[in-house]
């Protein structure tokens, strides 16, 4: 122990550390006992990652990443399939000594590679001499550690803890016997369970259970370890609702921006319901949807005349673009002396109100509420149908997937996915455990985002054509194809028209000469714009308003390392980022961390029972469950 400026240092070593979730959380660890304060100083965290240990050392502000393969050579033949190169070595005890600062660390903490061990690898693949190889890193690299502690140091760290996936529980049956062989060989009291939630240890924004070992050497620390104090769990939206809006990387940093996903997966996220993956998919009733373009909010908008104007943009107009170009004009006089009937509809079921001289919309009450109007018809009813396998298929017709029922549910593809795959998740709920590899199609990597303002649908007559041979939609005081019924399949063009007119010009060809009265009617003045509506396997950034009112996205890497706890802001001021890495090996690296904020709860009860033994306490009494007494050993079987 080190005592500096009338703090007590505990020392810590840290094995297979990664970007730094443990090592940060102990940094932030400390405990008050007997007047003096107690803190980690950290000795080393060793990883074989390059990159990881560059920003290990950026996300906790030290210098104390070592890079450094812990393979033996036989492991390394297995992961790698091949021999190793002609500068690789193994590593000896002599090189962990030399890492842990020829110091024996108080605390050692070890979270080796899980992958082979997961759920998320299949069984067969998790058995084969590869992936066995990388699993044995959990017995060799705590070997390896406390060789070099007993031959170097002449002891052994006071307090070990292991940090791994639960399924380890069956899968790695023979390693933890090993494990706990080894332990047991050099005198520690072993506690070894599955079902920790670092989600109630951290008081995080998600459940995340994980197998814990933690061993205690009763003559260095004679009293007992007593379990971190749960703390009540917080919700999804808790912890990313303040952070910057998604997309925004000049405040959210690189890691911020919104993944850019095929067009048919944003359309399944936005029939998920909340809370639900793609097995939802299977009840949607497809034939009753349709997709509405919806103007980002302040489109249409009408300034109030004694308050401050918004934003004037380049595109100034009603409905060109968000910014308020219209003003509710004061100075017109309409009191109680104005007429009552301008722009006024009148319902179908009441007396007209006075014929004047000038009906019209502006002067009397010339509009009325026709209820004899049909209701808008639907789509085709085969546009974008999906055709059951045992059912006649419907007309074949000579266009795309919009407008015949050219798709099927093939039963004959029998797809597993994971239960979480497209999972979106609710706001307001606990997030579900972040996944190394979390993307939207293994694991619920979206959330119903409820910030987006809910707004009623938009008015069902835009850019409506009406039939000839039929009645007219009402006449509204916005006479524009965008607000109302305002066009006419029109059948009286009997004469041949210019040449030019109605033309549609296409999308790869240089346009034609725009003339003084360039509009459809007079040249030709449309273009085939292939943008609109995207290909179904066409990536890009779309916003689709689901049924709940919200927008169904996926969570972007910044906001996954902020339900690992990881801190906003670097320590030199920038928003959090990961250097040197693609945004998937970036989710990879957070998915793998142990959260900051469980490990600094852990830490801290670490150095509460290194405080009381060193004032000589080996009992106390107290309200929080015993973590590690002599003789405790439960698995119980929680997969995840």
């Amino acid at each position: 122990m080190l005592l500096r400026d009338n703090i007590h240092y505990k020392t810590a070593a840290v094995l297979f550390g990664g970007i730094g979730g443990e090592s940060a959380g102990l940094l932030r660890s400390q405990v008050e006992y007997g007047g003096g304060l107690y803190r980690f100083k950290l000795l080393c965290s060793i990883d074989s990652d390059p990159v990881a240990c560059r920003n290990h050392d950026l996300i906790t502000g030290e210098q104390t990443s070592v890079v450094m393969d812990l393979f033996r050579r036989w492991q390394y033949k297995a992961w790698h399939k091949q021999e190793p190169p002609a500068n690789w070595r193994e590593m000896t005890a002599w090189d962990i000594w030399l890492a842990f600062k020829q110091q024996v660390p108080f605390f050692l903490f070890s979270s080796p590679p899980c992958k082979g061990l997961s759920g998320l690898l299949p069984k067969e693949k998790s058995e084969s001499e590869q992936y066995q190889a990388l699993n044995f890193l959990t017995v060799s690299g705590l070997e390896l550690a406390l060789q070099a502690c007993d031959e170097y140091g002449d002891a052994i760290p006071a307090i070990i803890q292991l940090e791994n996936v639960p399924r380890i529980t069956s899968r790695g049956k023979p390693l933890l016997k090993q494990i706990k062989k080894l332990l047991k060989k050099f005198g520690y009291e072993v506690s070894i369970r599955a079902d920790h939630n670092l989600g109630e240890i951290g008081g995080l924004g998600q459940n995340r259970v994980r197998f814990l070992i933690m061993a205690r050497d009763p003559k260095q620390v004679p009293n007992v370890i007593y379990y971190p104090a749960p703390k009540p769990m917080r919700t999804i939206g808790d912890v990313i609702g303040p952070l910057p809006t998604p997309g925004d990387t000049e405040v959210g940093g690189p890691l911020h921006k919104l993944p850019r996903l095929q067009w048919k997966t944003w359309m399944r996220l936005a029939l998920i319901p909340a809370g639900g993956d793609w097995r939802d998919l299977q009840k949607v009733d497809y034939q009753s949807l349709r997709i509405i373009h919806e103007p980002r909010a302040g489109a249409y908008g009408v300034a109030e005349w004694d308050k401050p104007s918004g934003a004037v943009t380049g595109t100034a107009g009603p409905g060109k673009s968000n910014g308020v170009t219209a003003v509710s004009d004061p100075r017109l006089g309409l009191g109680e002396s104005g007429k009552t009937n301008i722009l006024r509809i009148q319902p179908a079921d009441q007396p007209g109100m006075c014929v004047t001289g000038v009906p019209g919309p502006f002067q009397g009450a010339a509009c009325i509420a026709d209820p004899a109007l049909p209701e808008h018809p639907g789509r085709h009813p085969a546009k974008y149908r999906i055709v059951c396998a045992d059912e006649a298929a419907p007309c074949v017709t000579g266009s795309r997937l919009g407008s015949g029922g050219i798709a099927i549910s093939d039963s004959s593809v029998n797809t597993k996915l994971m239960p979480d795959s497209f999972g979106v998740q609710a706001w307001d709920e606990t997030a579900k455990t972040i996944r190394a590899a979390n993307r939207i199609m293994q694991a619920a990597g979206s959330v119903s985002d409820p910030r987006i303002h809910d707004r009623p649908g938009r008015y069902t007559d835009k850019f409506r054509v009406q039939a000839a041979d039929g009645p007219a939609a009402t006449v509204t005081g916005t006479t524009d194809v965008q607000s109302g019924a305002q066009l006419i399949a029109d059948p009286t063009v009997n004469r041949p028209p210019r040449a030019g007119t109605m033309g549609v010009q296409q999308w790869n060809e240089p346009g034609k000469t725009v003339i003084g009265s360039a509009d459809v009617h007079a040249s030709a003045a449309a273009v085939a714009d292939p943008r609109p509506v995207p290909a179904d396997n066409e990536q890009g950034i779309w916003m689709i308003i689901a049924q709940d009112g919200t927008w169904h996205r996926p969570l972007t890497t910044y906001e996954l390392a902020m339900l690992q706890s990881f801190p906003q802001f670097l320590p030199d001021g920038r928003p959090f980022q990961l250097e040197g890495c693609s945004d998937a090996k970036a989710r990879e690296y957070i998915g793998n961390a142990v959260p900051r904020d469980a490990a600094e709860e852990m830490g801290n009860v670490v150095l509460l029972a290194g405080a009381e033994a060193d004032a000589g306490i080996n009992f106390s009494l107290s309200w929080d469950p015993v973590w590690v007494a002599p003789g405790e050993e439960r698995q119980p079987a929680v997969l995840h």
